[in-house]
Parts: C-alpha cells; structure tokens; sequence
C-alpha cells in the first residue's frame, strides 16, 4: 500500500518505532466515535440490563448461589470482561479492517508525516479506550442494580483500558493476516465464542475437567479477566489475581509488538 521510505523499507526492525504522533491517530478515532454518541453508547447501556435480567437475576432463581456467591454476583464482572473483550475485539478487527482497506484511511495517514507505528499505535490505544468506555457505562449499571462491591469495582475502570489493549493487540494480528473481511469471522467463532463460554464466565472453572482447567488458565486471555475482574467486584482477592495481572501485563507487550510488526508488512509494498 505504501513504501515508509526508510533504508530498509520499514522490515528490517521487529520493535516499534512510536512517538506522540500516534494520540493524533487516537483522537481521530475519538471524534469520529463522539460523532455518533447516541448509537455507540447504547449497547453498554443496554446490555448488561438483558444480561442481568434474564440470566442473572431469572436463571439465578434456580442455581442459587456458587460457591457462596448470589449468581447475578457471580456472573457480573464476568459481564464486564466480556465487554472489555468485546469491544477492544471488534474494533480492531472489523473496524480497523474498514479504515485499512475498504476507507483507505491509513494509507491517508501515513502519507502525512506519521509513521505507520504511530497509525497502529493509536489504532491500538484507541480499541483499548473503547474498552475502558463500553466498561465504565457497564460498571454504572452495575452498579445501580446493586451487584458489585464499592469502591473496589472502581478500579475495574482504569483495569479495562490494559484489558482492552490485550484484545486489541491480539485482534490486530489477526487484522493483519486476514485475507478478507468474511474470513475475521473464523477468530470471532473459533476465538471469541469458546472463550465467552468456557472462561470461568457463567459457571466456575472447577467443574470442568482437569487438563481444561488447566488450558483454560494457562491459555485464555478472557479467563485472566475474569479472575481479575471478579476479585475487583467482589472486594475478595483470587488466589491467582497477580499471576493474571502479571500473564495480561506478558501477553500484552508480546501482542503489542507482533501486531505491530504484522501490519508493518501488511501495510508495506
């Protein structure tokens, strides 16, 4: 699409090259979102209210309580993962996709003295503040409904914004490899489905089999979520709360650094 210029057309270095060029990038996707507030804000509103409707407050008259915890508390700040999930997700695979290819955004962008880094960059930091958005407006509703712990869920706030980065990293990745946009479809089934099922979002870990258990932990970026998430909301800290904290802050950088460097080739001729 583009030749960066640079001796060894962009290439010949793995590591982002990044500067404050790329907030221009950040707030282009900012005002295009505040644009159309109405539309973008109403599924955060709307959503956990179904969820916690039917799921929380109707299916949990029959299950009760897990391990000791209502089941609308339970399932809320898996509720909220799922959103930091989502929305980092989608922006940066579908959306992301639109500007790249079908809007010639980027191409624009990088005609102007930004580099392509700082394009990816802001793109990346831009899904993960959609992130931080859709979840504080979650965290509103949960809050009036009543299910989740003051003031520890505050910090779910700050939470989403690295959250939403891991998910935009990864989406970007597949972004960048993607052959078309039908074919983001195969990350959003085979990826994004299992891992809403089977992440310790509406039922705990323990009743899985062992080795799931296991992968489940050791492998699915939305189970470290949710073990964090939970631990905020609940004010009761999970035994594996730092080894999460610790496994997003690892996978984020590796993830920063690949989409980054996938994009660069895709972006380059």
């Amino acid at each position: 699409m583009t030749d960066e210029g640079d001796g060894d057309g962009g290439n010949g270095y793995i590591l982002p090259r990044l500067s404050r060029s790329c907030l221009k990038v950040w707030r282009r996707n900012w005002d295009v979102f505040f644009k159309t507030y109405q539309v973008n804000f109403l599924p955060p509103f709307i959503e956990p209210v179904l969820y916690l409707l039917a799921i929380g407050f109707g299916l949990g008259i029959f299950v009760g309580e897990i391990d000791g915890i209502p089941y609308v508390e339970f399932i809320a700040p898996a509720l909220l993962s799922i959103s930091m999930m989502n929305s980092a997700f989608f922006e940066c695979t579908y959306s992301s996709y639109v500007r790249m290819y079908y809007q010639k955004t980027f191409d624009a962008m990088i005609a102007t003295p930004l580099s392509i880094d700082d394009v990816i960059a802001g793109e990346l930091f831009w899904g993960a503040t959609r992130s931080l958005i859709y979840s504080s407006v979650m965290l509103l509703v949960l809050i009036g409904f009543g299910v989740v712990s003051l003031p520890s869920s505050l910090l779910v706030i700050p939470f989403s914004f690295i959250a939403g980065l891991l998910f935009a990293c990864i989406a970007m990745c597949f972004t960048a490899i993607t052959p078309s946009i039908d074919a983001l479809n195969y990350p959003s089934f085979l990826f994004i489905t299992p891992m809403f099922l089977f992440s310790g979002t509406f039922f705990p870990l323990s009743i899985l089999p062992g080795l799931v258990q296991v992968l489940a932990v050791a492998l699915l970026p939305l189970t470290q979520l949710v073990i964090v998430t939970r631990s905020l909301t609940l004010a009761d800290l999970s035994p594996l709360f730092l080894y999460s904290l610790a496994w997003i802050g690892l996978v984020t950088a590796i993830f920063f650094v690949v989409s980054t460097w996938l994009m660069r080739r895709r972006l380059i001729v």
